[in-house]
């Protein structure tokens, strides 16, 4: 098995592929819209943006800036790691302030269909993610 390197070119695209490609993540863009930018600092690789776009009818993960952004998440790499591999509970990261979030939070909520559609996804990439 491949291994890939945790929030690296080749981990967003395959991730973005996995995300095109799920269906139930598609019938969730018929209903919701949501874009997301997520910055992690302080990693190898340096800063990392990377957003997820959903609505009309699709879904797309890739690097770079959501547009429209409707919520901007920033965290360490520590923290990022930490969430990834279920060392640290996102929520409690939020509380804890190591994840800033900015935007508008009841769209979150809202769309939570999405984001639990969205870790079925991440299941299948995490098994061949190295998160050093």
């Amino acid at each position: 098995m491949r291994v890939i390197r945790y929030l690296s070119l080749e981990w967003l695209d395959e991730l973005g592929r996995a995300v095109e490609s799920h269906e139930r993540l598609g019938e969730l863009a018929q209903h919701h819209e949501i874009g997301v930018t997520q910055i992690v600092t302080d990693g190898p690789e340096g800063t990392v943006t990377y957003h997820l776009q959903v609505g009309d009818g699709a879904a797309v993960f890739g690097s770079g800036i959501a547009d429209p952004e409707h919520v901007r998440m920033t965290q360490s790499w520590e923290t990022a790691v930490a969430v990834a591999t279920g060392e640290l509970n996102a929520q409690e990261a939020f509380i804890g302030g190591h994840i800033i979030l900015v935007g508008d939070q009841q769209r979150l909520v809202d769309t939570q269909e999405v984001f639990a559609a969205l870790d079925s996804v991440f299941s299948t990439v995490r098994e061949k993610t190295d998160y050093r």
